[in-house]
């Protein structure tokens, strides 16, 4: 009897993981964002927010917890109860590059975070000034190597940091890196000539793009984006070493049960092919870029060890 109750509960129990992840989710879901409202990750979320609310009839939110290059939102996500209610779309570079940069970090990207999907891949942009002379990247590294250590420029993300410090050891440069809270920060610290060039999100520069306050001088993907076919890449421009490619993915907590991350994968296929999804992320220098979250995590586990190989190309020390 004592065995047949005890078989009985378990099977309460399997029956229950079924029904809460057809009814997930009941409540608000959250969207965990590294960087402030307005920043180009912020938009990205925000999008992705209103999509999925459109494809689930549910409530998808966006909380920003900037800081720390985006480590603050990390930790919080891998510290969160894995019940589908905490999700993180972040960039894979990001996580992998973190593994390298810090000596200590409060997370695993690999132990602590499951991939559900992916949503865009980008490149990172070189920009100047609008009223710059320089109208090609070779006309500013001549212009670099001139001014030495008495040039400066500005990010306010691990890509960028990366980016430049490739773009410095490759060219044979001696640029000083200055790092703001937001890459909007440096804003006028560019215009007004302060610093020389900025490595900046695309989201963030095609909006001072088309107000006429910057020009893209290069990108760091290896080919031309197919949102922005006039950029030319950092090969075209004489460093063919920077060839960096960053996507975005979708994770959650490890331990999130098998149906809900299911759920939500579905959701972000169907994102992936909604109508207006390309003209979105074309129009923030983005493209569409949708893999299974088998591919997600090995994307993950492979760029852990490229960016071994880019920190130490860059000559970073780990903070």
């Amino acid at each position: 009897m004592r065995g047949i109750l005890l078989a009985a509960g378990m099977s309460l129990v399997t029956l229950a993981y079924p029904a809460s992840a057809q009814e997930y989710p009941t409540r608000e879901v959250k969207l965990v964002c590294g960087f402030v409202a307005g920043s180009g990750a912020d938009i990205i979320h925000r999008f992705v927010a209103k999509q999925l609310q459109a494809i689930s009839g549910r409530t998808f939110i966006v909380e920003n917890r900037p800081g720390a290059a985006g480590n603050i939102a990390s930790t919080y996500v891998a510290k969160s109860k894995p019940d589908g209610y905490t999700v993180y779309p972040v960039g894979g570079s990001a996580l992998a590059s973190s593994v390298h940069l810090y000596k200590q970090l409060a997370f695993n990207p690999v132990n602590d975070f499951e991939p559900v999907g992916t949503v865009l891949k980008q490149g990172w942009l070189l920009v100047v000034d609008a009223k710059s002379p320089f109208r090609t990247l070779q006309e500013l590294t001549a212009h670099l190597k001139q001014k030495k250590d008495k040039a400066s420029y500005s990010t306010a993300t691990t890509n960028g940091a990366v980016m430049g410090e490739l773009y410095k050891t490759y060219a044979g440069l001696e640029t000083v890196q200055v790092n703001y809270k937001t890459i909007g920060d440096s804003l006028n610290d560019l215009t007004s000539g302060t610093i020389d060039f900025a490595m900046a999100d695309a989201a963030w520069s095609l909006g001072q793009i088309r107000n006429g306050r910057i020009r893209a001088l290069a990108i760091s993907t290896p080919e031309r984006m197919k949102s922005m076919p006039d950029i030319p890449t950092m090969a075209e421009g004489g460093v063919p070493q920077v060839n960096l490619v960053f996507w975005f993915g979708v994770f959650v907590p490890k331990g999130t049960p098998q149906p809900i991350k299911e759920k939500l994968g579905g959701w972000l296929r169907q994102l992936s092919k909604l109508p207006d999804t390309e003209p979105f992320l074309s129009s923030i220098g983005t493209d569409v870029f949708s893999v299974s979250p088998e591919e997600a995590g090995k994307l993950l586990r492979e760029d852990i060890e490229k960016w071994g190989q880019y920190v130490k190309a860059a000559n970073i020390k780990p903070n």
